[in-house]
């Protein structure tokens, strides 16, 4: 059959090919065709009967519809194969079933056509490379833990006893997560990946007690037993605050809310499994490898420079907490002006919003729309155009990209520079096609590329960037791939919906928008604009108008007139007929080339239901003028739509501010046409939407675990002087964002977000340690509030350095480290290893004086018998 479209002027019908295999099945096919009865009538003169046949008045061929689009791949002509995987199917799986099928039809099937099946498109590509530095990331990060482990401990055993946590937790989230029915994916191996800092927390501090009590000249078994049971309450409390703040988030419906859970289940399990280990595991491994002298010959073990500097700082620390401690005066300005400057820091460097990071996959999409009224023709050879000005651009068949020096790799970071050092960019030559293929269709054309070297697929934007915009008056993209969207949607898009009820109307106020938007988004800078359906009414069509008055004489409807045209013009579907297996549409239409020119639309024949012949412009107006190629609707209100793709270094917060504050705005207020509205939709719409309800989650999540630690530890203000602890991990997470964004840019998306939810339930960690501390110094060892508040502190100041400086080096790989998937993650873990970093300095700076606050409180429990037998933490979980 033929597709109904409007007759260009001086279109040509290049696309019929009619090709006359007569197999046997077709001739039986069309010889039931020809003798489909039309008409029997009886002569009542003879009395024979006579029957008019389609064979007897049409001519019945087999044929093809005529081409409503060129496609070409590498400067070849080609046809497109798309495959779409189901839902929930393992992509994977699905990627290498594709590809035994391409082989085993280029080997058995294919090869007999003449034809040859490429794949141009592999998602598998960049999930294996981001996978792998995920792992590569854990590897390197469990390393460098327990090195940092091994400086402060100086003992190998000690180090084997906690290091045995980071191997038991994340094997178990494997098979946690299996059991769960739950994907090992990027999302999910990240946060793992995160956890692998984290696991040894507990682990630590169990250790690190039990050494205090053997230094205390206990036993090997009453150091292991005491040292454990003495932090469990502690160590209890910390897991399940850093599992229940992701509570709120996994009931989320919201498109994050599932990638949340992966990250969230991944996390919570390692966090579970590590305290089950550093309560059995570790006091058990300490027991037996940690020998009576393991800590005296650690002692004898240092290390110049690293050790004077921290005694210096335990010293400092001790000092400062004592002073603030002993007067309430100094210690009620210490909390005001830590927690004043990190709620200013908050405010001052917090950065833009954005949706979801775009990811970095190997593939970049184009469109292009031409100036209305171009033909098939034409846009084929704009296409060829285009092709001929990237061809240079074309990788040979097994060309292998060119790599930048080794020592490059290392130190670069995204091709750019690692600051305070600056690195020249390396110049390897120009990026290299492995693919390029398009599609040219009657309304616009699409194009595809991917680079030899995934790692400068952005550099193919520019150039098929230059090549489209080289047509005059054609709007388009070029933009690479998002990993969440399909299409040119994307997770960075805004769309300025310009609705009313008067088409003209509409155009004229999306003209004068573009040429705002092009003077606030210059296309320079990589923003692009691109309306829907077009910014003119520059179509040529034929407007065929139905005299009714006359149609009605001749007995006809607008309706019989409509299917004679559409007939003669490109044929008219009448129904499908089965050739073998196959279902092929029976069109019926006039002779070859009828309609030459779109005045020839007049002169076409028009049957009456009584056999009288008339043309076309007998029965109706013929009007050759303009009209819109599509009319878009946005509930069942006429729109037109502009798509601004922001440029990839402009948070797309601040690109909605700038088209509210530069456009909207001044639309409005200079005046809008009647029933004419401006509204913004896309991911901006979405964007508001997940920032509202991730506002809501932080509130809950840190509702969440002050009850949590409210119940572990009877109390309502010991849990609310540890929650002071939580704004000054936010300001260290703003802080660890803006150093990332010194050489790379990094908006706060939500996936980055999610770093400050994390945060909720990690940096308590500490603010638990030393007032867990305290209360056990209090209540078992019926010490004083303020002797208990600076010893706790004196006490816990390793295990905090510890635990914190494992889990910020066992992180620092994820953002360091570039590569495929790094862009997921790399800002959530900056936002964590800043608020852990900060969080752990400023916590000893101001939970002590805090503490002090609440001594009447710590003195009317100091020795109470209710305590001396149990620690009420400990109690509970039990």
């Amino acid at each position: 059959t033929r597709n109904k479209r409007n007759i260009s002027a001086g279109e040509v019908d290049e696309g019929k090919r009619e090709y006359r295999v007569r197999t046997e099945s077709e001739l039986n096919t069309v010889a039931r065709v020809r003798d489909v009865v039309l008409r029997t009538q009886r002569d009542p003169a003879t009395g024979r009967m006579h029957r008019v046949r389609v064979g007897d008045i049409a001519k019945v061929e087999f044929g093809h519809k005529r081409r409503d689009a060129r496609i070409r791949n590498r400067g070849e002509n080609a046809i497109v194969v798309n495959a779409i995987r189901d839902t929930g199917a393992n992509v994977i799986e699905t990627m290498q079933g594709i590809r035994k099928i391409v082989d085993d039809l280029n080997r058995d099937v294919l090869p007999g056509a003449g034809l040859v099946m490429n794949q141009v498109r592999d998602d598998t590509v960049y999930i294996k490379f981001a996978i792998g530095l995920v792992t590569q990331n854990i590897w390197a990060g469990g390393t460098l833990a327990a090195i940092i482990l091994l400086l402060f401990l100086r003992s190998f055993g000690a180090t084997a006893v906690i290091s045995l946590a980071i191997p038991v937790s994340i094997v178990g989230s494997f098979v946690a997560l299996a059991a769960l029915g739950r994907s090992i994916n990027v999302i999910s191996l990240a946060g793992i990946a995160f956890a692998v800092g984290m696991v040894v927390d507990a682990a630590i501090v169990v250790l690190e007690n039990i050494y205090r009590h053997r230094e205390m000249g206990k036993s090997r078994l009453e150091g292991a037993v005491q040292g454990a049971g003495e932090v469990w309450g502690a160590i209890l409390v910390s897991a399940l605050t850093t599992v229940v703040v992701f509570a709120p988030i996994l009931v989320m419906d919201l498109v994050v809310g599932q990638l949340f859970r992966d990250i969230a289940v991944a996390l919570s399990i390692a966090v579970l499994l590590s305290l089950v280990v550093s309560i059995t595991v570790v006091p058990s491994l300490a027991y037996r490898l940690i020998g009576d002298k393991t800590q005296e010959k650690a002692n004898r073990r240092t290390i110049p420079g690293i050790d004077h500097f921290a005694r210096g700082f335990v010293r400092f620390v001790t000092g400062f907490s004592r002073v603030t401690v002993g007067n309430r005066f100094i210690g009620a300005i210490v909390i005001l002006s830590v927690c004043g400057l990190a709620a200013f820091g908050t405010w001052l460097y917090l950065p833009k919003l954005s949706y979801l990071p775009s990811g970095n996959q190997n593939f970049v999409l184009a469109i292009a729309n031409p100036p209305p009224g171009y033909n098939l023709k034409t846009l084929n050879n704009m296409a060829t155009k285009v092709e001929n000005m990237t061809r240079r651009y074309w990788a040979e068949p097994g060309e292998k990209p060119k790599k930048c020096p080794e020592w490059y790799s290392r130190v670069a970071i995204d091709g750019g520079s690692l600051w305070p050092l600056k690195i020249e960019k390396c110049n390897n030559g120009d990026v290299r096609m492995e693919q390029f293929w398009f599609v040219a269709r009657s309304t616009s054309t699409f194009m595809g590329s991917s680079a030899t070297d995934p790692t400068r697929a952005k550099e193919l934007e520019t150039i098929l960037r230059r090549a489209i915009f080289s047509e005059p008056g054609t709007f388009g993209f070029a933009r690479q791939r998002s990993l969440f969207g399909r299409g040119f949607g994307g997770s960075e898009i805004i769309d300025l919906d310009i609705t009313g009820p008067n088409l003209e109307d509409l155009l004229a106020l999306a003209r004068e928008a573009v040429g705002i938007l092009r003077v606030e988004m210059p296309q320079s800078e990589g923003n692009q604009i691109r309306p829907r359906p077009g910014l003119e009414l520059g179509a040529p069509e034929v407007r065929v108008i139905p005299n009714l008055m006359r149609l009605a004489d001749v007995g006809l409807t607008a309706r019989d007139l409509g299917l004679s045209i559409d007939a003669f013009n490109d044929g008219l579907r009448v129904t499908e007929v089965t050739r073998g297996s196959k279902r092929i549409d029976l069109s019926l239409m006039g002779p070859s080339r009828q309609v030459q020119s779109t005045q020839g639309v007049g002169n076409l024949p028009v049957v009456t239901r009584t056999g009288q012949i008339l043309p076309v412009s007998s029965l109706a107006r013929i009007e050759v003028t303009e009209g819109p190629t599509m009319i878009r609707h946005l509930e069942r209100v006429r729109t037109v739509t502009l798509q601004i793709r922001p440029s990839s270094d402009i948070a797309l917060e601040e690109a909605i501010q700038k088209v509210q504050e530069k456009v909207v705005d001044p639309l409005i207020k200079k005046g809008l046409p009647p029933g004419v509205r401006l509204t913004m939709s896309g991911t901006a719409d979405e964007l508001n939407k997940t920032w509202d309800a991730m506002l809501f989650n932080l509130i809950v999540a840190v509702l969440v675990v002050y009850l949590v630690m409210a119940i572990l530890f009877e109390s309502f203000i010991f849990p609310l002087v540890i929650m002071f602890s939580v704004p000054l991990a936010t300001a260290g997470g703003v802080a660890g964002l803006s150093i990332l964004n010194i050489w790379t840019f990094q908006a706060l998306d939500m996936l980055t977000l999610l770093g400050f939810v994390i945060l909720i339930g990690t940096v308590v960690n500490n603010a638990i340690l030393l007032v867990h501390q305290t209360l056990h110094h209090v209540r078992v060892e019926s010490m004083d509030a303020i002797d208990a508040i600076a010893e706790s502190t004196h006490n816990r100041i390793r295990p905090i350095f510890m635990s914190t400086l494992t889990s910020v080096f066992g992180m620092l790989p994820l953002v360091m480290i570039p590569g495929a998937g790094s862009e997921l993650y790399r800002g959530l873990g900056s936002v964590v290893l800043g608020g852990l970093a900060l969080s752990a300095v400023l916590t000893l700076l101001i939970i002590p004086p805090l503490l002090s606050f609440t001594a009447p409180l710590l003195r009317r429990q100091r020795g109470s018998m209710q305590y001396a037998a149990a620690d009420p933490v400990a109690s509970a979980a039990e």
